[in-house]
């Protein structure tokens, strides 16, 4: 177990799909094992394996519990109900800004021995479910603001 580096906006592996995990080998053992001890810190809801230079599908998770996913999709969303707060990312350090979410999210995947993970929640649980399926996508959460708000956001990364 180690507590990792996290990646910062410009680097490739952010902007990169992650690969579904085929074996569970050690390799992937550590990695899941990392995810949870770099996410167990205070102020860190979530965290994705490209987070950390990894481009396998997986991610952790520090609301209200500790947890973790692999080859996570989400497989349903409220339509009817939505939440627009701010919305930060360890890989976009010091800035927030306000991101349209659905207010519930519903996530399905495996654990390291095969079984299926069902994990769900509304607001904050809600908000880093999306987030994370997103960073294993290859998107961030400026990617998801709206025109206004994404040209301040781009500014105030070129200041950081």
């Amino acid at each position: 177990m180690a507590f990792r580096d996290i990646r910062i906006v410009g680097d490739p592996v952010l902007r990169t799909p992650c690969a579904p995990i085929t074996t569970v080998d050690e390799r992937v053992r550590t990695l899941v094992a990392d995810l949870l001890e770099t996410v167990d810190a205070e102020g860190r809801a979530g965290l994705a394996a490209n987070q950390i230079g990894v481009g396998l599908r997986a991610f952790s998770w520090n609301v209200d519990d500790l947890g973790y996913v692999l080859n996570p999709r989400i497989v349903e969303l409220s339509d009817d109900e939505f939440q627009d707060g701010d919305e930060g990312c360890l890989s976009v350090p010091k800035l927030w800004f306000p991101t349209r979410r659905a207010w519930y999210a519903r996530v399905e995947g495996t654990d390291l021995d095969g079984n299926v993970v069902v994990v769900e929640g509304e607001g904050l649980m809600a908000r880093c479910l999306q987030h994370e399926v997103d960073h294993l996508d290859g998107l961030l959460y400026l990617d998801r603001l709206d025109k206004d708000t994404r040209r301040q956001a781009l500014r105030a990364l070129r200041t950081l």
